[in-house]
């Protein structure tokens, strides 16, 4: 079963400050060119981890180009490349903790090329795949006509926000979408598109060391407008904190993924095994539209660098539900993941270690504690 992603293909230049940047001058340190996008961190996630993606997107006939394929191992299908495309370059520049201190996304080809008539072509890929992954840097026009294939078929969609910007692109698709992956930023902007209004604010930096509770209790409100739209899954990412895992109801139904899997992968039988689905037996007693929310932990980490975390996070999770794990195992293995991409120098790991990633999973599953069940956001 091959998941699909439809999305950017970008080259980093990944600038790593030996000592704290100084404005207007430079300091020592590395420049490295990176394979990122994040459908292409995602797909590169998911294969690595034993599921083999369909990946649709754009690139040109140049350099850049050439480097992102350097280790391309998947289908070029549903890549259009031609001569008047320029290919995407992000330039990221980091501070001595490896968090992004600025960054320049030169990226317009993807809105301009990665058209709904190159998308439709692919019907096929889409009609039978467990799910479709959509990332945020595709035009409203793309992610309309995505999501209209997708419904055909009963394929879930999952829209992944990529920036606080391009994430209200969400307003005119969220009937469509079954799950959405936003940090907090991300998050409170899809909120606000949706209802219109300027009605949520991100936290203040003196709210940021609020436990996954109260975090959460924060969050409430914008997380219901989501699911009040039509969203059925909301994953918010909290960093060091972990993430929450937020429905209507059992979200193990909410992710209807109708195709038969395999359920035979390396990732299911060492997953499956480790993680039993009897631990949390009680998310499938209630049917009502109330709120579900639980909290999902982090492993301690040696931090490297924090990008990529979020696109493996994703990578996880999906690879997981493509081979037929449930959601809450899914994003067990997707948290075990984005630990393995903040050790690495790359935007994915070389590769996956499946017995750490699977321990790291059962670390995870077994940390994760329900914050609300059927009750009402009364």
């Amino acid at each position: 079963m091959e998941p699909v992603l439809i999305g950017a293909l970008i080259l980093d230049v990944h600038a790593k400050p030996a000592t704290t940047p100084i404005s207007g001058t430079t300091v020592p340190g590395q420049v490295l060119f990176t394979p990122g996008g994040v459908a292409r961190n995602v797909a590169e996630c998911i294969f690595k981890l034993g599921i083999r993606p369909f990946m649709i997107g754009t690139l040109g006939l140049d350099g850049p180009a050439n480097v992102l394929l350097k280790e391309w191992k998947l289908s070029m299908e549903g890549i259009l490349r031609r001569e008047d495309i320029t290919t995407p370059i992000v330039s990221l520049v980091y501070d001595i903790n490896g968090e992004v201190s600025a960054g320049v996304a030169g990226v317009d080809a993807v809105e301009k090329f990665l058209t709904p008539e190159w998308i439709q072509r692919f019907e096929y890929n889409i009609s039978s795949a467990p799910l479709l992954m959509l990332d945020a840097n595709l035009s409203t026009l793309a992610l309309e006509a995505s999501c209209k294939l997708a419904a055909e078929f009963n394929v879930p969609v999952w829209f992944e926000p990529v920036s606080v910007t391009k994430s209200r692109r969400i307003a005119s698709i969220a009937k469509y979408v079954t799950i959405v992956s936003p940090n907090q930023d991300e998050l409170i902007a899809m909120a606000n598109a949706l209802c219109a209004k300027n009605l949520f604010h991100p936290f203040k930096s003196e709210e940021t060391k609020l436990s996954p509770e109260d975090i959460f209790r924060a969050l409430k409100p914008a997380i219901w407008i989501l699911l009040e739209n039509g969203i059925k899954v909301v994953i918010v990412t909290l960093g060091s904190n972990g993430a929450l895992l937020c429905s209507k109801g059992n979200p193990k139904k909410a992710v209807n993924i109708t195709r038969k899997l395999p359920k035979s992968g390396k990732i299911f039988k060492r997953v499956q095994f480790l993680c039993s689905v009897n631990r949390f037996s009680e998310v499938g007693l209630s049917h009502s539209p109330s709120l579900f929310a639980m909290h999902f932990p982090t492993i301690p980490a040696k931090v490297k660098k924090l990008t990529g975390a979020g696109d493996c996070l994703v990578g996880g999770t999906v690879a997981s539900l493509s081979d037929g794990l449930d959601i809450i195992q899914s994003l067990a293995v997707g948290i075990a993941s984005a630990k393995a991409a903040v050790e690495s120098d790359d935007n994915v790991p070389p590769k996956f270690n499946l017995d750490l990633i699977s321990d790291d999973a059962e670390l995870v599953y077994n940390g994760a504690k329900m914050l609300l069940v059927h009750q009402s956001m009364l």
